[in-house]
């Protein structure tokens, strides 16, 4: 990245926000304002096909442009950020407080002032009120480039946290539905109960 008098979009998306276990993610990528993020993405192996929501491409894929992305700011060219709220938190402050927090925590580690950002969220999501440049777009991953790489980065993370825990209780199969209220986790849950990693206020007739 450049000088910090330089003006920045901000992409910002989510992952997980309705599973039943496991952390909710936020991802932000930020890229200086002037540069053309067409001619960027153009770069990239084309074998790879349109740049896409996460939602929409492979697991192979995601990965394939999140290594793209960090090889991208390690040459200086995005930024990005990644923060995780876990089950707890989000039984205790609620899900849309959680989100909330996950953005705070992106955009402090940008480390970029509020008025160098214009911010570009997905859906319902807003950054903190500091921030005046902010706009948020119904199905903005599929319409911003710079949305959809933030829900990669946010998607990716999620996933390799849920496999991670997969490891550790295998009973509940955590890499197959990453959390996810699959008939196969609602079996697990039947026969094993409830991790501390639950979100007990999602599963309050279990």
């Amino acid at each position: 990245m450049r000088t910090k008098r330089e003006k920045y979009v901000i992409g910002i998306d989510e992952a997980g926000r309705g599973p039943l276990a496991g952390p909710v993610a936020i991802g932000a990528v930020a890229i200086v304002s002037r540069s053309n993020l067409d001619i960027q993405l153009s770069r990239f192996d084309l074998s790879l096909g349109r740049l896409r929501n996460s939602k929409k491409l492979s697991p192979k894929k995601r990965e394939q442009w999140y290594a793209w992305l960090k090889q991208q700011q390690k040459n200086r060219k995005f930024k990005f950020a990644v923060a995780l709220v876990s089950a707890k938190i989000i039984d205790r402050i609620g899900i849309v407080q959680s989100i909330n927090l996950a953005i705070k925590r992106c955009l402090k580690r940008l480390n970029l002032k509020p008025n160098q950002c214009h911010i570009l969220l997905d859906g319902s999501l807003r950054a903190p009120q500091i921030y005046k440049n902010q706009k948020t777009i119904i199905r903005g991953d599929e319409i911003k480039p710079i949305i959809a790489l933030a829900s990669i980065i946010a998607k990716v993370t999620r996933d390799r946290k849920m496999i991670r825990l997969a490891k550790k209780f295998p009973n509940y199969n955590f890499e197959q539905h990453k959390g996810y209220g699959t008939k196969a986790h609602y079996r697990a849950l039947n026969k094993h109960g409830l991790l501390p990693l639950h979100r007990r206020s999602f599963l309050k007739n279990f």
